[in-house]
């Protein structure tokens, strides 16, 4: 029998991810953070996911809950929900763990769990990418993965509305 339940055992609190994270160093495993809003999940999407695995041992996936989407994107997003867009990241095999934060930002989260491994998908320079700078103040290293060219939410969104 299969254990469905699995992803849901994926998503924690930010205090329940630091515990966590502390038996992880405990063992002296490293472990990467990538976040972002996530909210039509896209091949874009999964490839930075998958590149950002490949970083640590563990990978903590940090989304953007509903009201910090709509602070950032607007009213009318997001399209999918915070629960249901941390079970689709949970689903992902290569994903260990998903919190959602209520800042416009992460830099709670990171500041507060300091990854051994920070990733970014995007057009940034790594003095641009928020927390990169508590990272490599505790000897973390910080890694941009290269977008997907012509994926991205609001293509996707457009792309429904034509």
């Amino acid at each position: 029998m299969k254990n469905i339940d699995f992803a849901a055992q994926k998503i924690h609190s930010l205090e329940k991810m630091h515990q966590i994270v502390s038996t992880w160093k405990l063992k002296s495993k490293t472990f990467a953070f990538t976040n972002g809003c996530f909210d039509i999940l896209h091949a874009g999407h999964v490839l930075s996911i998958n590149d950002a695995a490949k970083t640590a041992d563990y990978l903590i996936v940090a989304i953007n809950s509903d009201q910090s989407v709509k602070r950032l994107k607007g009213e009318e997003r997001p399209i999918n929900n915070e629960q249901d867009r941390a079970s689709l990241l949970a689903n992902l095999l290569v994903v260990d763990a998903v919190i959602i934060f209520d800042e416009d930002t992460p830099l709670k989260a990171i500041s507060y769990l300091l990854p051994d491994v920070l990733v970014k998908g995007g057009d940034y320079k790594v003095e641009q990418v928020v927390g990169a700078k508590e990272v490599i103040a505790n000897g973390g290293k910080v890694f941009i993965n290269p977008l997907l060219e012509g994926y991205s939410t609001t293509n996707t969104i457009n792309k429904i509305k034509a």
